[in-house]
């Protein structure tokens, strides 16, 4: 009983068996033979042509058909991997870029990092740069926390201004995210440090050259007074990497400041309350020697150097007195050489120059023997009589020294006020001292540090000013030293708006007369 009915079961599960393989086999026909365009199978219908000729058309419609197919599957794979690979490679690069495992690196992956090295090393970094002539140099940008100081103002943008372009704010705000984030990394600080924050950043510098990258030096406040914390980041057009870092103790470097003079007493006078106040007073680490030519006036000029001595306690200075026609290059030279301490820091200034304790810090910041030579861009003032001219009364001399469009102008074109290691300016062979009267030898100079392998920082210095005085240009002057001189007068007066209205006052005077005529007859 049990045997029949497992051989009935067996027999049923047989024919099930069968019968489904007999449905396979109808299905993988149905599926393999080839339609037609109506999308029936491919038999030859009775009007159309021969069988034959029917089967061959209808499998090259299908071998058509099936190529494209694959065609297309073919390119979505390979479109496929090219994303894994692209994909691939971007991760390995952003895990070596931030110091992570990635295995062994592959040859993109090892070309890439190459040219990113080799960016900072074009870049003058490490090393100047041989320069051509003095308009190849890269200016600086200098900026701190909210402002930014900039040379390239055009006719909208300012001096000094607020960055009102995203891409600019966002720059320099990630610039000094990113030096925060390196002062207070682990691995690159002791434990007992203080954190640093935003408010600790005092200052930086910055610019770009076009076919390299951007570099950045910011200044940090360090934990004991006269102490700085320096980083030194570049972008290689890429994420930015940290370049160095560096400590730095400014208490014990001396800036000599030398300042020729030939006459001038009341603009002497006026820089030596400059000089008390903010040299001798704030920053106690400076020395003064002043350069005379001839003996008219000399008197009064060293009464006030006594004078200053004895109020201010001061005695660190040196007077020296040469003979002959005035020569700033030459009187700037003798001042360099009589030195006879230790390498010091040179500060080449004139008399109507007016300068900060913050710029004298700069001044150190910004230089380093043999290594790099500073040439801050100063603002020039504006004639006060034409820009207060409309005032009642022509504010103190504190008030007008503020950095507006209206106000002055960065004195870009100007190359006298320096800062430098004196064994620089003695290797470098000093100025030349067979150029007499105004302008020429600063420019000499100039060239000189962009000829060498010395880094020359051009920045836009926000404590240093050039105070406004008429200049008069002699006869004496060479043709390009007098040209020099009066495209320097015509700069020095007002913004161009304000000559404007000097030029076409006649004009204007005569629109507002027009004015008031029909004003009154109107009346009338």
């Amino acid at each position: 009983m049990l045997r029949r009915g497992l051989l009935a079961w067996a027999s049923r599960v047989v024919v099930l068996l069968v019968l489904l393989c007999c449905a396979a086999s109808v299905l993988y026909m149905l599926a393999c033979t080839p339609r037609g365009d109506d999308e029936r199978l491919g038999l030859p219908r009775a009007n159309g042509p021969t069988g034959r000729a029917g089967s061959q058309a209808a499998v090259l419609s299908w071998e058509e058909r099936h190529r494209d197919h694959v065609g297309s599957l073919k390119r979505q794979i390979a479109q496929l991997q090219d994303e894994l690979q692209e994909r691939s490679e971007q991760l390995r690069a952003a895990q070596q870029l931030a110091g992570e495992p990635a295995g062994a690196p592959g040859r993109a992956q090892a070309d890439l990092l190459a040219f990113l090295r080799s960016q900072v090393d074009r870049a003058e970094v490490h090393a100047g740069v041989k320069q051509a002539t003095e308009y190849a140099a890269v200016p600086f940008d200098s900026f701190t926390l909210h402002k930014v100081y900039q040379l390239e103002t055009g006719l909208t943008r300012h001096p000094e201004e607020k960055p009102v372009r995203k891409d600019k704010r966002d720059e320099l705000v990630e610039a000094i995210q990113s030096a925060v984030e390196a002062l207070n990394s682990p691995a690159e600080s002791s434990p007992d440090q203080r954190p640093y924050t935003a408010s600790d950043f005092i200052e930086g510098i910055y610019r770009t050259e076009r076919d390299k990258g951007t570099l950045y030096e910011l200044t940090f406040r360090g934990d004991h007074k006269h102490e700085f914390r320096r980083l030194v980041l570049f972008r290689p057009f890429g994420p930015i990497m940290k370049v160095k870092k560096e400590q730095l103790n400014m208490a014990s470097t001396l800036i000599n400041v030398i300042v020729p003079l030939a006459r001038r007493v009341d603009k002497f006078r006026q820089f030596m309350q400059n000089f008390r106040e903010m040299s001798i007073q704030q920053d106690g680490r400076v020395h003064l020697t002043v350069v005379y030519f001839g003996k008219e006036e000399m008197d009064e000029v060293k009464g006030i150097l006594e004078n200053t001595s004895r109020a201010a306690n001061f005695r660190n200075f040196t007077f020296i007195q040469l003979s002959g026609e005035f020569s700033r290059g030459k009187g700037l030279d003798v001042g360099a050489r009589s030195w006879k301490g230790s390498n010091v820091l040179l500060f080449f200034c004139d008399v109507d120059i007016y300068f900060t304790s913050e710029f004298l810090n700069t001044c150190r910041l910004n230089t380093q023997p043999g290594k790099k030579v500073f040439y801050p861009v100063l603002f020039s003032q504006y004639n006060p009589g034409i820009i207060y001219g409309h005032h009642d009364a022509v504010p103190s001399l504190e008030q007008q020294l503020v950095i507006k469009k209206e106000t002055g102008f960065w004195r870009d074109f100007g190359f006298g006020m320096t800062c430098q290691y004196r064994s620089d300016f003695i290797n470098i062979g000093g100025f030349d001292l067979d150029i007499r009267g105004w302008g020429g030898e600063d420019v000499h100079l100039y060239r000189k540090y962009l000829h060498s392998n010395l880094v020359v920082v051009r920045a836009p210095a926000r404590g240093l000013f050039h105070l406004w005085h008429e200049k008069r240009c002699e006869d004496e002057l060479a043709p390009e030293q007098y040209r020099m001189c009066i495209q320097s007068k015509a700069m020095n007066e007002a913004s161009h708006g304000q000559l404007g209205m000097l030029v076409f006052r006649h004009e204007i005077e005569a629109h507002l007369r027009r004015q008031r005529r029909k004003t009154g007859s109107r009346k009338s």
